[in-house]
């Protein structure tokens, strides 16, 4: 379900606005919602998600509507930051209190004071710098790095990861009394996968920044295209969406996109994660996976007769093959002409079908019972069915057939022509 930007409250329609956040899936708009009733309390936020959610918006959000808006706002990256050097970043250090410390450094909590700190990646922090926070969260109280002065700084903590801190706490990586205090309230962002049309959205977005930046004609996306964006799982969220329209606006210009195209530009073996197909019955349908299990044997069955024929030439050359492993073989190989005998040669032995006669038949029947057979499927009558059903699952398009096969569309039209498939 999306709302609608008429719904909206004013507060949320202007941080959107404010910050360019797009979309409106409920789950962004409650991550909104929950930032800007905190804002005005001098609490600790931990804000999570997966890493590309664009959680840096909502520290942004916090700072912008509480009384500390016109202080000092200061991001930090503490994945970024050397274990060695971060004390220093954070809280400061005095002359010559390490190598290459030549002069007295402000942290930025001392430069932050009256305003916000974001610690972005705060699940990376090393524990001695955990318990320098700690601190500084129960007391407002640090000390510099080569100082023995205790300095105050009333700095609101505003932090961020992707990091699972239960675990974390769990395996010492973290300190337990540190994560509940940065956690007073936390505030998730839903990864880019939950949030339905926004996808559209972004996308639209993405690719009209783009050509406006560079002045190069607009592309547009068909529902073709659209759909295609919607099944994709995207693991790096909004970052890998930006990321993905970006070369579709440089490399399509001007054109109109489809699934297709869009496809084309996904990473290999990408999953689309669509669930599985509901009868009217409330059964499930796996013709798919059951088509891609015979694809797997159909692969292994050609592995095993290329593998024998090179076994036989081998053997018919002389030479001395030692199985490995603890297994029997099937076939062994007598003697040379000297009659002293040489190690076994293992043969394969190839199955003359992917499954058992009966299985294999009653699995091909509609209804998924095991059915009756009079006859043996044989291995080709296993793979006509499945390139045909491969086929009616693309609507007739081989190029799609071929791709889920995993086979190229070369050997596709030879089987369909061997067979006498009918398109």
């Amino acid at each position: 379900m999306q709302l609608n930007i008429q719904e909206l409250p004013a507060e949320i329609v202007q941080a959107k606005q404010r910050y360019g956040i797009v979309g409106n899936a409920p789950g962004l708009i409650a991550a909104i919602s929950r930032a800007i009733q905190v804002a005005p309390i001098d609490l600790s936020v931990l804000v999570t998600g997966e890493s590309g959610t664009g959680k840096e918006f909502f520290p942004k959000i916090i700072h912008g509507f509480s009384p500390r808006k016109h202080a000092k706002y200061i991001a930090v990256n503490c994945g970024a930051i050397p274990e060695g050097t971060i004390d220093s970043e954070l809280f400061g250090h005095e002359k010559g209190s390490f190598t290459g410390a030549i002069s007295s450094r402000k942290g930025y909590f001392e430069e932050a004071d009256g305003g916000t700190i974001f610690l972005d990646e705060v699940g990376e922090l090393p524990l001695t710098t955990q318990a320098r926070l700690l601190r500084v969260l129960e007391s407002g109280e640090f000390i510099k790095v080569g100082s023995s002065t205790v300095q105050k700084s009333n700095v609101r903590i505003v932090a961020a990861t992707n990091v699972d801190m239960a675990k974390a706490v769990a395996e010492g990586k973290f300190r337990e009394d540190l994560y509940y205090r940065l956690s007073t309230v936390s505030i998730h962002i839903p990864p880019l996968r939950e949030r339905g049309n926004d996808i559209s959205l972004l996308a639209r977005k993405f690719a009209a920044d783009f050509s406006e930046r560079y002045t190069m004609p607009p592309v547009s996306f068909d529902e073709s295209a659209r759909a295609m964006l919607m099944r994709y799982r995207w693991p790096g969220n909004v970052r890998q969406l930006k990321n993905i329209v970006e070369q579709i606006a440089l490399f399509e210009s001007g054109n109109s996109i489809d699934g297709e195209v869009v496809r084309s530009f996904l990473p290999d073996g990408s999953v689309n994660y669509s669930p599985v197909a509901a009868r009217p019955d409330g059964s499930h349908d796996y013709s798919a996976e059951r088509d891609a299990l015979f694809g797997m044997i159909l692969r292994l069955q050609r592995q095993i007769e290329s593998l024998n024929a090179r076994i036989d030439e081998l053997s018919a050359g002389g030479v001395d093959i030692a199985p490995q492993g603890s297994f029997q073989p099937v076939e062994e190989v007598a003697g040379v002409e000297t009659g002293v005998p040489v190690r076994s040669i293992v043969k394969f032995q190839p199955f003359s079908s992917p499954l058992p006669a009966d299985s294999a038949r009653g699995m091909n029947s509609d209804n998924g019972n095991v059915g009756q057979t009079s006859s043996p499927l044989t291995l080709e009558d296993t793979e006509r069915d499945t390139i045909r059903r491969a086929l009616e699952r693309n609507g007739g398009k081989r190029k799609e057939a071929a791709r889920e096969l995993n086979i190229s569309e070369r050997t596709l039209y030879r089987k369909i022509k061997d067979y006498g498939i009918d398109l």
